[in-house]
């Protein structure tokens, strides 16, 4: 397959693609970020507990 033929068919597909997002309706973007955001404090928390010969 050459250059130009894949990447017209990767258009065409993200084209299409376009109709269905793939995101469950009860996932919020804030609830996943809040929890991310929390679950790297917690790991950044217990990092600097462990690391007390500085």
């Amino acid at each position: 397959m050459s250059f130009p033929s894949t990447a017209a068919q990767l258009v065409t597909l993200a084209a299409e693609g376009g109709e269905h997002s793939g995101n469950h309706e009860s996932l919020s973007p804030y609830v996943t970020g809040g929890g991310a955001l929390l679950g790297l404090l917690l790991l950044l928390w217990i990092t600097t507990r462990f690391n007390r010969d500085r």
